[in-house]
């Protein structure tokens, strides 16, 4: 992946980490869309950052990924790079879950089903060059909590479907990356609960330089512990983690 002249779509870029690698690949010379269903938040971005281009899109729905992909493929044809990091989490325990299935729905459709399906659409316009797709999975993804089941699940299913996306994929002129997340100060799942998560200025530096560094798989800090963890460690980092 090279560091500038690329066209890039970031999916959940109006907050968090689809916001800083938005602002980050702006900074060092390409052309960025973000897709969001915040429009004030990307009308915000955009007084912020000029130079983002931004389009709205509830990914929960189908109907909503295929009309993003086709007006993309139409609007800007030089599209090599797709990020998905569009994401949602609920905390929600199993016996303490009060929430209508239809949430959960939401969160499972979002989290994964979009992000297989948005490969599905751009993978044969992204056959015709050197491109990249790189999916923002989650450190939850190899040492799921207990406070967000269903979260847990989608990121252990996108991390399986990257790995094999990116075998499928080798001997074509796109390359497969992904983003493991440990917790970061954003929003994720409200207000407040990742106030003691890693920077997330500091983060995306960090990832992006070794992802341009050629790397396939990436985390940071537990995440890039968890990442590189004997399958021993792992259950024990998942005891200590459900123990809280």
């Amino acid at each position: 992946m090279k560091i500038s002249d690329n066209t890039i779509l970031i999916t959940g870029g109006s907050s968090g980490i689809g916001l800083e690698i938005a602002k980050y690949f702006l900074r060092t010379g390409n052309d960025v869309i973000i897709c969001s269903s915040h429009t004030d938040k990307m009308q915000s971005v955009q007084q912020e950052n000029p130079g983002i281009i931004a389009y709205t899109a509830d990914l929960a729905l189908e109907t909503e990924r295929v009309r993003l992909a086709e007006l993309i493929m139409a609007k800007h044809p030089n599209l090599n790079i797709l990020v998905n990091n569009a994401g949602i989490q609920l905390r929600a325990p199993l016996l303490q879950d009060t929430r209508a299935w239809s949430e959960h729905a939401a969160e499972i459709a979002i989290n994964l089903e979009a992000p297989m399906h948005l490969c599905a659409l751009f993978v044969p316009m992204l056959l015709n060059k050197s491109s990249t797709i790189i999916n923002v999975s989650s450190g939850l993804a190899l040492t799921p909590a207990c406070f967000a089941p269903v979260y847990c699940a989608t990121k252990a299913g996108l991390h399986a479907y990257t790995r094999v996306l990116r075998k499928e994929l080798e001997s074509t002129s796109v390359e497969v990356m992904e983003i493991i997340p440990p917790a970061v100060n954003t929003q994720l799942g409200g207000i407040g609960l990742h106030d003691d998560g890693v920077d997330v200025g500091v983060f995306v530096a960090s990832v992006m330089e070794r992802l341009l560094a050629g790397e396939k798989e990436v985390g940071y800090g537990t995440s890039e512990e968890s990442r590189v963890a004997s399958r021993e460690t792992l259950e024990a980092r998942f005891e200590s983690l459900n123990a809280r």
